[in-house]
């Protein structure tokens, strides 16, 4: 499962991020300051971090330069493009400007996962529905459905496997790296938001239950 660390001194903003990246599937870790971000980091390794500029102690920019070999977001208040290109210049991944919408800085830590997984692998289409992995959205012939992360891995595996069964334990398995809380129970919770969220938009039910297996995608 992805660890990503929030480095933000507000408490509003970190408990906003930490519950939204938490249903999103991902574990969390925390530094309210510069101080104990270096310290944290001197001990454990986070898949990502989301780093505010503005802190106590040794400052983001500082912290930055202290950051080896992991992704990071910027996450500041500061608009102005010099900076911006000052600190994707000086080892930040990527750069976005607070207030942020929640669901793009979501399409961005997608981004920037995949990318350190080594995955090129952007989006799949089967039948009129195209999966785009990197933002977690499907397009239908009628609009745009948005889907949580653990949704994503499950209708990926599905779409991979596009006129077959696939059987309960395989998804489980097949997903366990970015959704391992999943279980047999949550995972029929799962697929009924899928398909719900689907049907929704387009009028068509994509997904069946394959009695004694687990489940297709109609397409």
């Amino acid at each position: 499962m992805p660890n990503i660390m929030i480095i933000d001194d507000d408490q509003s903003i970190g408990d906003m991020l930490a519950k939204v990246l938490g249903d999103e599937g991902y574990t969390i870790s925390r530094a309210y300051s510069g101080t104990e971000a270096v310290m944290l980091l001197s001990q454990n390794k986070p898949d990502l971090i989301l780093l505010d500029l503005m802190l106590p102690g040794i400052s983001g920019e500082e912290v930055l330069k202290k950051i080896k070999d992991i992704p990071v977001i910027v996450v500041s208040a500061k608009a102005d493009t010099a900076d911006k290109v000052e600190l994707l210049l000086s080892g930040a991944a990527d750069y976005i400007t607070k207030p942020f919408d929640i669901q793009e800085l979501l399409a961005r830590i997608t981004v920037q996962l995949r990318r350190r997984n080594g995955s090129d692998e952007i989006s799949i289409t089967a039948g009129e529905l195209t999966l785009m992995c990197d933002t977690m959205t499907v397009l239908t012939g009628k609009g745009e459905v948005r889907l949580t992360r653990t949704e994503c891995a499950i209708l990926k595996l599905l779409m991979q496997n596009s006129h077959t069964a696939v059987g309960k334990s395989t998804i489980l398995e097949k997903i366990s790296y970015d959704t391992p809380d999943c279980t047999e129970r949550s995972l029929k919770q799962h697929i009924s938001n899928i398909r719900h969220k689907l049907q929704a938009i387009s009028g068509k039910d994509y997904i069946e239950a394959v009695y004694g297996i687990g489940f297709r995608l109609k397409t």
